[in-house]
């Protein structure tokens, strides 16, 4: 299995996924400052990944501040998390992360600090593994709406790489191969940032899953063609009535999808849902650097000086959405009262 990140001997390490489909490099992180920048650079991405990166940065926080106490661990503890949670507003796992290893802390708060760094380094561990079995089980939710033979539109990366591993929209997928389905995959590019065409494309490619890669602007002539039956997405965050925020394009793909008469399903653990957030209003959208529109491998697209707008995600709205797996099963409409009960129990 693809392994996204690794935890050894104290040291957190990311395969680097600006680097890739070229270069396949691991990149050390030893304090919480440097898996800060991992996030904010987009050395590791995805909303699951993001929240285990989160839960790790809070261990070796605790290990950096080196506090002679537990009341300044705990205190140091809140500087880590407000460094932790200001690189990317809109993942709600990096916050769950954070919440839940804070939550570890205060539960240990008697203890003897090396006790507490101990049960934090646990609980991290915990939410790796954890996730990756949450994938599993998304993927068992999903792989029963996909067709035999069908072909499935995806964008982004919600694969592995988003994830500690399996994936959540491309967990989908891989659950329904192992199945004995034969599927193909159409990847578009997912610009700017290319998470389609450098990172799905290298994870089907390397589970020998069929794919065609597309541009991101060929996906409504294809379904209106009759070429792709269903649209599987990630979520960065879901809101209480099932508005969902994604990679920015998501929203498009939804309308296209409700336009040509196709399923769109979001496939996302149920860490990812917000239920603090009553629509997707409320849900902050980070804005990228320009340079990410203007250029690419270093090289100008775009005349210098131009004016850049580049919203990383959008929002798509409930309506469009068809159904939801999670690691509690599929979810359906009307969300607002199937996610309410599914956060206090699980759904078959």
């Amino acid at each position: 299995m693809i392994k996204p990140l690794d935890y050894r001997d104290g040291v957190l390490y990311f395969l680097d996924q600006r680097r890739l489909p070229q270069e396949e490099t691991y990149v050390p992180c030893r304090t919480d400052q440097e898996v800060a920048e991992a996030i904010r650079s987009m050395i590791v991405r995805g909303a699951p990944a993001i929240g285990i990166a989160a839960a790790f940065g809070m261990v070796l926080g605790a290990r950096r501040l080196a506090a002679r106490t537990s009341g300044e661990l705990l205190a140091g503890l809140e500087g880590v998390a407000a460094t932790l949670t200001a690189t990317r507003p809109t993942a709600r796992n990096l916050f769950w992360g954070v919440e839940r290893m804070r939550a570890c802390a205060l539960r240990c708060r008697d203890r003897a600090v090396e006790d507490i760094c101990r049960e934090l380094e646990a609980e991290a561990l915990r939410v790796w593994e954890e996730d990756i079995a949450g994938n599993r089980k998304i993927g068992q939710a999903g792989q029963k709406f996909l067709g035999d033979g069908s072909a499935v539109l995806t964008h982004c990366n919600a694969g592995a790489l988003a994830t500690g591993g399996y994936g959540t929209a491309i967990g989908v997928v891989r659950a329904a191969v192992e199945a004995g389905k034969k599927l193909v995959v159409y990847v578009d590019e997912t610009r700017p940032f290319l998470q389609g065409s450098r990172l799905t494309a290298w994870e089907l490619l390397k589970d020998g899953i069929p794919l065609r890669l597309i541009t991101d602007s060929m996906a409504g002539h294809l379904m209106k063609r009759g070429v792709i039956q269903a649209v599987i997405v990630g979520a960065d965050r879901i809101a209480a009535n099932g508005d969902v925020a994604n990679k920015i394009g998501t929203y498009m793909l939804a309308v296209l999808a409700k336009e040509n008469g196709l399923p769109f399903y979001v496939a996302a653990p149920f860490s990812t849902i917000d239920l603090s957030v009553s629509s997707g209003e409320e849900i902050p959208i980070e804005e990228r650097p320009a340079r990410e529109v203007t250029h690419l491998a270093g090289e100008a697209l775009a005349p210098e000086g131009v004016e850049v707008c580049n919203p990383a995600f959008d929002v798509t709205p409930a309506a469009y959405v068809t159904a939801m797996f999670t690691d509690r099963g599929a979810i359906f409409p009307p969300f607002a009262e199937n996610l309410a009960r599914a956060a206090g129990e699980k759904v078959d």
